[in-house]
């Protein structure tokens, strides 16, 4: 079924100990004399969405560093950084790479498009692939079998979108618009159907990434004349939007998703941004109590708080090794891994992790920010805000 050529080379030697905790590379000293196994992470590391990426590698890497330093695994963990800028077309190659670098297991690939064009060379590979961040709903239906999801699908987050919305007085209409990217196609698809049923009427429109210029897109969500707006994209895009919006005159709420809950947004749209909802199937681990030391752990490593995404990829890899350790060590492989990983119930700082027979979240908590001075608050859970 699975048909595309993976090149495959020899694993290499294990590198030498690293220094702990904010290393470049990842994978430090300290662990057990009893071998090596490298996770990578796979996504954007450069490109338009870098920031998105590296707040989820610092996560990966704060976990292996941490692992490596406890002395309780009898094996090193080494990491291994797969790029492929967030882009679909780069995601083979991306996969490729780590497949040949003997890798057992992947934290990723962290985009939706990334996800489907790479899933099918950690299928044949037997290699799992958990990601923290992949939301499109579909993913898990297309017959990777070793493709995990570690977060709610975009059904959850389009969904508490629309419950958030028909909840709030004087909410009548509502235009979506999305990037035409697989991730904004999706989250948006699924926010127009649940806006619908929710009785609320809903304008669609299209706006491709990287418009070299948002004033028009911005005036005709203006002149819908609408109580609402959700942008389905990523903060690059969602930056100069906001700006754009912001200068044509719109008052209505403005509410976008994981892809522009980032501090990028808000250096591009500067006091546009103020004002706009950001849902996130994560949480704040600067702001929940079993997060605070992560978070501090994290800023010393990295000079910087977490941000979207790194918390969850911190659990992701703490659990990979987890099982690692349950599955053999160094001894351990892929199939023996991704078994492990489809039945296991793991605790970790963010939430208890479990999957269905799909490979699918169990836990579908979405989470909504606020942008106020230029800062991004934390609201809370919008099941909980959605019922006050």
């Amino acid at each position: 079924m699975l048909n595309k050529t993976i090149v495959r080379l020899g694993a290499p030697l294990a590198v030498g100990a690293l220094a702990l905790a904010g290393c470049g590379d990842g994978g430090s000293g300290g662990g057990g004399g009893g071998g090596a196994v490298k996770i990578a992470f796979q996504g954007p590391l450069s490109g338009d969405n870098v920031q998105l990426g590296q707040n989820m590698e610092n996560g990966v890497k704060l976990a292996i560093d941490q692992a490596n330093a406890s002395g309780d695994f009898d094996f090193e963990v080494e990491y291994f950084a797969a790029d492929d800028q967030g882009l679909p077309d780069k995601a083979p190659t991306a996969a490729q790479s780590a497949i040949s670098e003997g890798v057992v297991a992947v934290v990723g690939p962290a985009f939706s498009g990334s996800a489907d064009a790479a899933g099918e060379y950690y299928a044949e590979a037997g290699i799992p692939a958990v990601s923290s961040s992949a939301t499109r709903p579909d993913l898990t239906t297309k017959g990777y079998d070793s493709f995990l999801r570690a977060v709610p699908n975009d059904s959850a987050q389009g969904a508490g979108m629309a419950t958030y919305l028909s909840g709030s007085a004087d909410v009548e209409k509502v235009v979506v618009v999305d990037d035409k990217t697989d991730y904004g196609v999706g989250l948006a698809d699924v926010a127009e159907k649940s806006l619908k049923e929710a009785g609320l009427e809903v304008v669609r429109q299209s706006v491709p990434q990287k418009t070299p210029d948002y004033s028009a897109a911005a005036r005709n969500v203006v002149g819908e004349k609408a109580d609402a707006l959700i942008y389905a994209g990523y903060y690059e895009d969602a930056g100069p939007f906001a700006t754009k919006l912001s200068e044509a005159g719109f008052e209505g709420i403005r509410m976008s998703g994981d892809g522009s809950r980032d501090m990028q947004f808000v250096e591009l749209a500067g006091d546009a941004a103020n004002g706009w909802l950001l849902t996130c199937p994560c949480t704040d681990p600067t702001q929940e109590e079993a997060t605070k030391k992560f978070a501090e752990d994290y800023e010393a490593a990295y000079n910087q708080p977490p941000g979207t995404y790194s918390a969850e990829s911190f659990d992701v890899a703490n659990m990979i090794i987890e099982q690692i350790a349950e599955t053999g060590g160094a001894d351990s492989d892929g199939g023996k891994l991704l078994e492990a990983l489809r039945g296991v119930e793991y605790k970790g700082i963010t939430k208890e992790f479990s999957f269905d027979d799909s490979g699918d979240f169990t836990n579908q908590t979405i989470y909504l920010y606020e942008v106020k001075d230029r800062e991004i608050g934390y609201r809370g859970s919008v099941d909980k805000l959605s019922a006050r």
